[in-house]
């Protein structure tokens, strides 16, 4: 298991900055790339210290660093990443539009079919109460239903 105090000794240093959420003109994160980096060489092993930010984080900063992380890993052809939706699904029902955002693009990747329904219950949710952001998280929220009904029905 990734040691976060080995990460911290190593690569935090003054130079850092942690993630900046969208704002104003930016309708992106900027992520702090060696701390990303780090964690996507560990691969299977990150897992672990990723489950365990997202079971107990408040934060919505520290959650959407670390879904980037593991859109990364999933990217990255890390495996098992299917199996951690229970601990995804707590966030099913957040209107933080940055992490509807990376939570769809995750769920568009691992296709697991429990996530259908909270995609479809997000859209609507987005749609009775559009959410006050410079960028619209039903962009990914419906490629991503996209994605689950054209990899059944169009083969």
């Amino acid at each position: 298991m990734i040691q976060p105090i080995l990460y911290n000794n190593i690569y935090n240093n003054n130079n850092t900055k942690p993630i900046q959420m969208p704002q104003g003109n930016r309708n992106y994160i900027l992520v702090n790339p060696i701390k990303v980096d780090y964690f996507v060489k560990q691969k299977e092993n990150a897992l672990p210290y990723i489950t365990n930010v997202l079971s107990n984080s408040s934060n919505e900063a520290e959650i959407t660093e670390n879904l980037y992380i593991l859109d990364r890993l999933i990217e990255n052809k890390t495996p098992n990443i299917d199996k951690m939706y229970p601990i995804l699904s707590r966030f099913n029902n957040t209107n933080s539009p940055n992490i509807q955002t990376f939570l769809a693009g995750i769920y568009r990747k691992i296709q697991t079919p429990d996530a259908f329904g909270p995609l479809i219950a997000m859209l609507i949710r987005n749609a009775i109460n559009p959410p006050q952001t410079n960028f619209d998280p039903n962009e990914e929220i419906g490629g991503a239903i996209l994605a689950y009904l054209s990899d059944r029905f169009c083969k």
